[in-house]
């Protein structure tokens, strides 16, 4: 019986295909590397190719689906707007460039490029350049699934795999959740020797007409004054403070009925005593 166990287990081993593995770099995969274009320093888009709704490039969306964006963008134009980034959740594709102002740096390394944003830790992407495909069922996420392959100086990077909620936006307070199914298709060329550019093809066929296509320029930087540094949005929620024992702590700050944080002043005076008020 004991033997009859093992060659049973034997064989279910034998079967069993082989776990996935990202292989170690060798001196081959790194000189792949030296190869491609250079994509290294630190990019920062231009503040006034920033979408805004009302443009030309506005997406066309969907006959159910226009009438609330437009009820957005006026809301917006009167000074409500409805801001659609909360609790500092990501961004994701595409808003992570169309309507970010912060920084952005490309490492690459044998098998993937990492994309590191300027914001909030230093958010980042993996984008898969050793040849796989996307899963069959990808987990969703703010930034999606990414693969990616060089065609001369573009490098071009398809994501799908994205959460329903990821919005496709074209202001802070003007933006549509892609509702499921979005795939976003990136295609990032160097256009000079410190310049790039930014195509996007957003698909998104439950809230989207026909495939938007956005655009974003970018300026590399070496000097080491634009170093990525730490950054967190939830900090702004906290102002430094001290225990009872006399330890430094961060100490929440009290928010309006917006969600917006109180600065430090009015967040003292809402809770003094209703006589220290007058």
């Amino acid at each position: 019986m004991l033997l009859l166990a093992s060659l049973l287990s034997a064989t279910l081993t034998a079967a069993a295909p082989p776990e996935p593995v990202n292989p170690a770099p060798t001196r081959a995969s790194l000189a792949v590397i030296a190869d491609q274009p250079d994509l290294s320093g630190v990019w920062t888009p231009g503040p006034l190719d920033k979408y805004a709704a009302g443009n030309s490039t506005e997406p066309q969306w969907r006959p159910e689906i226009a009438p609330i964006y437009a009820r957005l963008k006026q809301l917006d134009a009167e000074g409500k707007p409805q801001n659609i980034w909360v609790n500092c959740l990501p961004e994701g594709l595409p808003s992570s460039w169309t309507q970010t102002l912060n920084s952005v740096e490309f490492l690459q390394t044998p098998g993937r490029i990492t994309i590191l944003g300027e914001l909030d830790g230093n958010r980042l992407r993996r984008v898969w350049t050793d040849g796989r495909p996307h899963p069959a069922d990808p987990d969703p996420t703010f930034s999606g699934h990414s693969i990616g392959h060089w065609e001369g100086q573009t490098l071009v990077i398809d994501t799908v795999g994205f959460l329903r909620q990821v919005f496709i936006s074209t202001g802070q307070g003007v933006g549509i959740p892609n509702n499921g199914d979005m795939h976003v298709v990136e295609r990032i060329t160097l256009t000079g020797p410190d310049t790039a550019r930014v195509d996007l093809m957003v698909d998104a066929p439950r809230v989207l007409a026909a495939p938007w296509h956005a655009t974003r320029l970018l300026t590399r930087h070496r000097e080491r004054k634009f170093d990525l540094v730490e950054s967190s949005c939830r900090q702004g929620d906290f102002i430094e403070s001290t225990d009872k024992d006399g330890l430094a702590i961060f100490a929440p700050l009290p928010k309006d009925e917006g969600g917006a944080t109180l600065p430090p002043d009015q967040a003292a005076l809402n809770a003094a005593p209703a006589k220290e008020k007058k």
